[in-house]
């Protein structure tokens, strides 16, 4: 049967005619991520999964770990299809727990640590969680205490299990539940539950910055496909170490790092902390062969070398979504730009291609059955090459609908099921092959006066200044022209934030319009960041706005 046996609730689902072609094409295994993993787990058996802090776990060791949690799970009576939110910082524990309800047949709900009481109460209702997964070794936020002050907000929660914590009432610590389990026993109970491919294995959550995140259903094959394609592309074998520091329950880590690592027999390294110091000791330990980073992460690992922590002389590649160039410039390293949505859709270069895409696009598609098509933003007319378009894509790994959102669902596809992105993009011929070039998002564009100002082209400009470690730009409130420009630039270590007018002359020389150049600096240690690592323009653009009123209620 092609298609969902048991469909949930509030799931949109592909259409069976498009499941049919993509099977026929090749392009949709007709397993899912669970059995993937296993099959893993036996082959490389014996081969690092994890490198952590408190030392390597073997491929055996994951299998039967994850294994006897699956079944602790069911003996809570957590049955397939439950939901569970995941809070969780990075740690050995979160791979346990994740793989635990992937092999059990739970649904993971992808939240994040700094999720506080409106997103948690929301996701946990919508979802009808029937578990909360959280940390139990944070000093700054007692999560434990978090989620049980909660649970009467949350009528389906019958189980809150911690991870790295002391004994509490009411909450199962999730080594209690490993050890109560016998490892044959589980792990023959694993292998004979029923698995449909077509079926929900994770509810990964939108990246939206300015409400609460939407829920985003991915199938078992679809996901395991999108791993798949992206081991393939960037070529990871068992030899390799991957490093990917960013949370690992979100989906960037999980589907290009972390489970494309695990289904390949590669072993992914876990830092204990997000310090220089503590990615010297992975690089140190464990010697990276492939690391992916946002620009917003490059200060911290050139800190770890100035430092001198450790060298990064192991890594042979580099992956970026919006600091390939930096990356490659700097560490003279093979670098993979990319562009990714937790909706599905992913793009990539290839080490072979010239600079020219390396450094100024994002690639194609990672399979043929991806339809891409960029239309002006607000209609459906079909931009040509070298003129800016929305985003809208279908494809063997995109999602169809999200998760019990009708509304949404009506405003986010068309009617030939493409989905919106709200992400801007340029397609060039390079070479006789299409190529996409990232345009920022539809709404970052700032409106000075008639002119019409892309920020990512003018980040882009700014970043190639000596001085300048990082920069984002934000549209600040003008009474005459509606906006005018404010950048908010970190320093390299030792060097000064430039003014506005040496910042001018720099884009001047770079070639750039004199009404793109910024009006305004913000000198800043770090650049605000979104809860799941993206920048967050929304918080700079209240900070200016802020301090513009106060200014202009001075005397």
């Amino acid at each position: 049967m092609i298609g969902v046996k048991e469909p949930i609730p509030g799931v949109v689902y592909p259409e069976p005619e498009r499941l049919r072609a993509y099977l026929a094409a090749g392009e949709l295994p007709e397993t899912g991520l669970a059995e993937a993993l296993c099959r893993s787990f036996a082959t490389h058996a014996a081969r690092p999964a994890l490198h952590t802090p408190e030392g390597s776990i073997t491929y055996a060791e994951l299998d039967s770990i994850t294994g006897r949690l699956a079944a602790a799970f069911w003996s809570l009576g957590l049955q397939p299809l439950d939901r569970v939110l995941f809070q969780c910082a990075n740690s050995k524990e979160l791979v346990y727990a994740l793989i635990g309800c992937l092999k059990a047949g739970l649904i993971p709900v992808c939240t994040l640590p700094s999720h506080r009481e409106r997103e948690i109460s929301y996701l946990g209702n919508h979802t009808a969680a029937r578990a909360h997964i959280v940390h139990d070794d944070d000093e700054k936020f007692d999560l434990a205490g978090f989620a049980q002050s909660l649970q009467p907000d949350i009528p389906s929660i019958r189980h809150i299990i911690s991870l790295r914590g002391q004994p509490r009432p009411g909450i199962s610590r999730l080594e209690d539940l490993i050890e109560s389990q016998n490892a044959a026993a589980a792990h023959q109970a694993v292998h004979a539950l029923p698995r449909d491919p077509f079926q929900v294995c994770i509810f990964q959550l939108s990246g939206g910055t300015t409400s609460i995140p939407k829920v985003i259903p991915r199938m078992a094959n679809d996901y395991l496909f999108n791993m798949q394609r992206t081991a393939q592309w960037l070529g990871y074998t068992p030899a390799d170490t991957l490093f990917m520091p960013m949370p690992m329950i979100h989906n960037a880590c999980m589907v290009c790092f972390l489970g494309p690592a695990l289904i390949s027999g590669a072993a992914f390294a876990i830092p204990r902390d997000m310090t220089p110091a503590a990615w010297g000791e992975v690089f140190r330990s464990y010697r990276p062969t492939f690391a992916g980073l946002i620009r917003a992460l490059l200060p911290r690992l050139e800190a770890m070398l100035d430092e001198g922590h450790a060298d990064i002389s192991s890594v042979r590649a580099f992956w970026s979504p919006d600091g390939a160039r930096l990356l490659r410039e700097k560490f003279h390293r093979p670098t993979y730009a990319m562009f990714g949505m937790s909706e599905g859709l992913n793009m990539y270069t290839k080490a072979t291609d010239p600079d020219e895409i390396i450094d100024t696009c994002v690639g194609r598609p990672i399979s043929p059955c991806d339809e891409v098509r960029l239309v002006e933003p607000g209609t459906n007319r079909e931009a040509g090459f070298g003129e800016p378009g929305e985003l809208t894509c279908r494809g063997p790994y995109t999602l169809s609908g999200y998760y019990n959102a009708p509304e949404r669902n009506a405003e986010a596809f068309t009617p030939e099921g493409f989905y919106r992105s709200g992400d801007l993009m340029i397609k060039r011929r390079i070479n006789g092959e299409t190529i996409y070039a990232f345009a920022g998002r539809a709404k970052d564009i700032i409106s000075r006066g008639h002119e019409k100002v892309n920020c990512e082209e003018l980040e882009h400009a700014i970043a190639t200044h000596p001085a300048i470690a990082d920069c984002a730009i934000v549209g600040m409130p003008d009474p005459r022209l509606g906006e005018r420009i404010c950048a908010y630039i970190v320093a390299k270590p030792g060097q000064t934030t430039p003014t506005v007018a040496q910042l001018a002359s720099h884009l001047r020389a770079h070639g750039l319009a004199k009404f793109k150049w910024p009006e305004r600096i913000e000198a800043v240690p770090t650049l605000s960041l979104t809860k799941v690592g993206k920048l967050d323009k929304a918080a700079m653009r209240q900070d200016i706005t802020q301090k513009l009123a106060e200014e202009a209620a001075k005397p």
